[in-house]
């Protein structure tokens, strides 16, 4: 007669046990270090946000304060050809300013990629220089530079070039100086990032294929530090259309930017619903331009990678 086994029974866990409470004693030391942060972020960054954002929907009041009126004039003011120009011409400033520091900051970036350590860590020191000194101070040096009776205009009659001093300051020109003086590390500093990482042995490849030195750039060189030309032209390109102090300081008046005109509203004017509306306007631009970066940006790097 067989004896029938019983077969062993395993209980096996729970799969979804109930969630436990973690302890204040280890909530503590975490609180204490995010907390600070956060509470910093949420009283200077969200707070003046969420207070910009809704005074942009309310009036203007008779002098000058902010009546609680919600509306969405302060929109729809901003399509008035005469604010659409302003964007325009800030938009062709701020292009034509990227441009310039990318023409002038890839070959200096090529140059600081193949040159020695030593020579590496001294020239970008040379680029980090200028941020031990406040940009405003900078660009008061520039007007020393470019006023009638400055440095540039003196060097010049004294060659006997010219007969009369130039008018380089107060104009657009003296502008996109002070903008492409002003970013121009940041254009650099990606690029020297993208063109340190570049692979040479793909460079040696492209010679022994036969193509020459410009044909190897186009091809090889150039497609893989894209990464890099997209993050400094992001860069340079969003700081440019609210940099107002350069264009208030060069250009005189004569070159009013978005940044001058959203100060202007704030200060001058005392209109804050429309400056409101405009930096809210500035600030989704803004975003959509970082999107663009990490979507086409972060598609590039994976194919160069």
């Amino acid at each position: 007669m067989s004896t029938a086994t019983t077969p062993e029974i395993r209980l096996r866990p729970n799969a979804n046990p109930q969630r436990q409470h973690i302890p204040l004693s280890r909530l503590a030391p975490l609180i204490l270090m995010v907390g600070p942060a956060i509470l910093w972020l949420l009283i200077f960054v969200a707070a003046p946000l969420v207070y910009v954002f809704v005074i942009s929907f309310l009036k203007k009041g008779t002098y000058g304060g902010v009546v609680a009126s919600f509306n969405f004039e302060n929109y729809l003011r901003i399509f008035d050809p005469l604010y659409l120009n302003i964007f325009l011409v800030s938009i062709l400033i701020a292009l034509a300013t990227t441009a310039l520091c990318l023409i002038i900051g890839y070959p200096f970036a090529y140059i600081i990629a193949r040159a020695s350590s030593r020579n590496k860590n001294i020239l970008l020191t040379l680029i980090m220089l200028p941020f031990w000194t406040n940009s405003l101070i900078r660009t008061y040096g520039w007007i020393m530079l470019l006023r009638t009776n400055g440095t540039f205009n003196t060097i010049l009659q004294s060659a006997h070039l010219i007969s009369q001093p130039l008018q380089m300051l107060y104009t657009t020109g003296a502008v996109m100086v002070g903008m492409v003086y002003t970013l121009f590390p940041f254009m650099v500093l990606p690029l020297y990032s993208s063109i340190e990482k570049l692979d040479h042995s793909l460079l040696e490849a492209a010679n022994d294929l036969g193509a020459k030195p410009g044909r190897a750039f186009l091809r090889v060189t150039l497609p893989l530090t894209a990464p890099g030309i997209f993050a400094g032209c992001i860069q340079v390109f969003i700081p440019t259309l609210g940099y107002f102090f350069i264009s208030d300081l060069l250009g005189g008046g004569n070159s009013v930017l978005v940044g001058n005109l959203i100060k202007n509203q704030f200060l001058a004017a005392r209109d804050w619903p429309f400056g409101a509306a405009l930096s809210i306007l500035l600030i989704v631009f803004t975003i959509i331009l970082i999107r663009l970066y990490n979507h086409f940006g972060g598609r590039i790097e994976n194919i160069t990678s």
